[in-house]
């Protein structure tokens, strides 16, 4: 028990830094992987930039085997630093950790003029690091649960948006007709859903008056339907803002790796894991 006794402390620690953010070392962790995260992906983009490519090549290879290898160790500190390591690979942070790190490894391997295409799709991987700084933002939790509860609501709306849609491009179809660039219900429908997003891209436009006084009704709905989700998620977003009591405590499960909520959580809400009072 003494010999295990110095280890346990060892990963707690590591549980701490890694995956809490209320000690000033869980804050530096989280910074330097925020600040390595940005710079993976600016090193993407300018890979993508060809003259950028030709010129700094080499550079921009070295760095991303640095960025490569740095990010393999987070992967793995993160994987030994919980007592459940399948609960962190298989949740949604752990795969995004995973696809962030093996394509650099994946092209080691394929080095073959007929694997050109595959490889190219694979380096296009790393962008999903990008994926990694939503654990830095944390209103962010609060904001899908706002979603996760309105998601009845917001479907009602998104199938209501859906009929209105096909029945004004019905309507456009019957009143504009092909000659006019309305050639098929399905293209009407598309017109309408272009014009109650407002985004109106001018490839079809009504010729007739009345196909324009239409026009100006669908225009002026779809400002209007544009508050309605936005009203729908902040009513939720703001109500669960309301009635959280000691939100964002800034701790993980030591079990699986789960953001402890409620500064005065006893137990984890994902693996039921007795918390420890110092964690």
């Amino acid at each position: 028990m003494k010999t295990q006794q110095p280890n346990k402390k060892w990963i707690a620690k590591l549980h701490e830094i890694i995956y809490g953010t209320h000690t000033p070392a869980g804050r530096l962790f989280d910074i330097l992987l925020l600040v390595i995260i940005v710079y993976s992906v600016i090193i993407v983009m300018l890979e993508s930039v060809p003259w950028i490519d030709q010129h700094y090549h080499k550079f921009l290879n070295y760095s991303e085997w640095v960025v490569t290898i740095l990010f393999s160790i987070e992967y793995i500190l993160r994987i030994i630093s919980i007592r459940q390591p399948k609960k962190y690979i298989f949740s949604f942070f752990g795969i995004v950790d995973f696809l962030s790190t093996i394509p650099k490894y994946l092209s080691l391997f394929l080095i073959g003029s007929q694997y050109l295409t595959a490889f190219r799709i694979l380096r296009l991987l790393r962008v999903f690091r990008i994926l990694k700084l939503v654990r830095f933002v944390g209103e962010s939790n609060n904001l899908i649960r706002a979603l996760n509860a309105s998601k009845t609501k917001i479907f009602v709306f998104v199938f209501f948006i859906v009929v209105i849609s096909i029945l004004l491009g019905t309507v456009m179809y019957i009143v504009e007709g092909p000659q006019h660039g309305f050639n098929s219900i399905p293209h009407s429908v598309y017109w309408t859903v272009v014009t109650l997003t407002t985004v109106g891209y001018g490839d079809i436009s009504p010729e007739t008056p009345l196909g324009q006084f239409i026009a100006t009704i669908v225009m002026i709905i779809g400002y209007g339907i544009i508050a309605v989700p936005t009203g729908i998620v902040s009513s939720e977003y703001a109500s669960r803002m309301n009635t959280a009591k000691k939100m964002d405590a800034g701790r993980a499960c030591t079990e699986c790796g789960s953001e402890i909520l409620r500064a005065d959580a006893h137990y984890c809400r994902q693996c039921g894991n007795k918390l420890r009072e110092e964690e």
